[in-house]
């Protein structure tokens, strides 16, 4: 039972952390295999435990691909646990950003998982769908890729859009405008900005034209995309933004560029700390000093696929533990007075900042860190064991926003102290509440309540929805 809970723990930390995108330590290929074979193991053994992971707050990637395996090996599922298992795929495929989910009923007819319960599953999807005519538009080969996968009747005007060409013009405003962006220029500012993007470039719109017409058509992430390209002239609305997107586009901008935008960008990281804080609720932590170790050595530049990512999870972790808890102080690994200034740079050095946070009077530290510590190797390891031998009672948890392709697991700065995986700051209160399980304190049946509390949770929406 002690394995099924650690294992369990192992696989919901990984699942919080890992996207099977390259990581600076290792390549996207080993990322991607060493989390395939978790997720296979996981589904294997613990079938139903598996099911309920995706109402206990795992990235969009690791729900996809637990839906993904689900339905790939429906034989294997318990009769008296199909009803809920349906249930749970249901809810977490509405809850997917639209890409995801078209994405991966896309990855579902392209490897032929073809079960009546899949066909089902991704009827009532579409059926599901407020606004159909727009995803056909913006996702029109995964739609018709799903739509014939689930062997659905070709009736109305979206079936007529994807199945039989834009030769007949449309009543629906939308799929008409479609039609006419083929040999209009005027009718493409009728479009989604994605869909748009590609007719400007069709009819030579130039760049600044087109994004001074589309502005009111753009989402907000879209609006943080085209920030250079518009040369800031494009409104921004961070209450809108997630705190470590925004973090991850500053430190994504020239020094010289964040010194002479300073005020505006704070400004945005400010509102976004303080919408991200009411959107989560206060963090899980005691009125006593909190201080948080930060990493920001060369390896918080994270990939190619992931630039910068572990350090704007760090940043953001810094500005929401500032704007929550009355006795805060972070310890970055190299200190930086101006936090809009922080870049990765240097060896990781994570025992001297133990030892500052202690000093102060922490009586909890978070460290964020990937775990490779290299200035002195170890080092954290025997000032942590020093510190507890001579009766130090400190609560210390360590986040890591890198899975380890290597150990199958979000590494852990010791063996003692197990790391929890995070993916953003906006996940930090989940993260903490879930702290407990990975301690090693608590019994399977906790676990299990835990998470049937989240399924119970994620059911009722389902059901509460028209």
């Amino acid at each position: 039972m002690d394995i099924a809970r650690e294992d369990l723990s192992l696989f919901l930390n990984a699942c919080a952390a890992a996207t099977a995108q390259r990581e600076f330590y290792s390549s996207e290929e080993e990322q991607r295999v060493s989390l395939t074979f978790l997720h296979e193991y996981i589904c294997g053994n613990y079938r139903t435990l598996y099911a309920r992971t995706l109402a206990a707050g795992i990235n969009h990637h690791n729900q996809a691909e637990v839906i993904f395996q689900l339905l790939s090996t429906g034989k294997a599922c318990p009769p008296d646990f199909r009803a809920t298992e349906n249930q749970l795929i249901t809810a977490a495929l509405r809850q997917l950003p639209s890409q995801r989910a078209w994405k991966l009923l896309q990855r579902l007819q392209r490897s032929r998982v073809n079960n009546r319960r899949t066909r089902k599953v991704i009827e009532g999807f579409i059926q599901s769908r407020n606004d159909l005519p727009f995803d056909a538009v913006k996702y029109r080969h995964k739609v018709k890729a799903s739509m014939q996968h689930a062997h659905m009747k070709s009736t109305g005007e979206v079936s007529r859009f994807l199945f039989e060409g834009l030769k007949k013009p449309f009543e629906t405003p939308l799929l008409e405008q479609y039609r006419t962006a083929h040999y209009s220029k005027e009718a493409l500012y009728d479009l989604p900005y994605s869909i748009a993007e590609g007719f400007a470039a069709k009819h030579g719109v130039s760049r600044k034209d087109f994004l001074k017409r589309i502005e009111g058509k753009l989402t907000e992430r879209e609006r943080l995309r085209v920030q250079n390209s518009s040369e800031g002239k494009i409104q921004l609305n961070p209450e809108k933004l997630s705190l470590t997107e925004l973090c991850s586009y500053v430190l994504g901008l020239s020094l010289q560029e964040r010194r002479s935008r300073g005020e505006e960008l704070m400004s945005f990281l400010t509102r976004a700390t303080r919408a991200t804080l009411r959107r989560a609720g206060r963090l899980p932590l005691p009125e006593h000093k909190v201080a948080a170790i930060l990493d920001n050595s060369y390896s918080s530049s994270g990939s190619s696929m992931k630039q910068n990512r572990p350090l704007a999870v760090a940043m953001s972790a810094d500005f929401l533990l500032g704007a929550s808890c009355s006795q805060y102080r972070a310890f970055w690994t190299h200190p930086v007075g101006n936090p809009l200034l922080n870049h990765p740079k240097g060896q990781t050095y994570l025992a001297e900042r133990l030892l500052d946070a202690l000093e102060w009077g922490a009586q909890t530290v978070l460290v964020v860190s990937d775990a490779c510590e290299n200035d002195v190797p170890d080092a954290f390891e025997q000032t942590y064991q020093a510190y507890r031998r001579m009766g130090g009672k400190a609560s210390i948890i360590h986040l890591s926003p890198v899975f380890d392709a290597e150990t199958y697991q979000v590494k852990p700065l010791l063996k003692d102290l197990p790391a929890l995986g995070i993916r953003a700051g906006e996940d930090l209160a989940t993260t903490l509440a879930f702290a407990r399980f990975s301690a090693r304190e608590t019994t399977l049946l906790e676990l299990e309540t835990y998470l049937q509390s989240r399924v119970d949770a994620l059911i009722g929406q389902l059901e509460r929805q028209p």
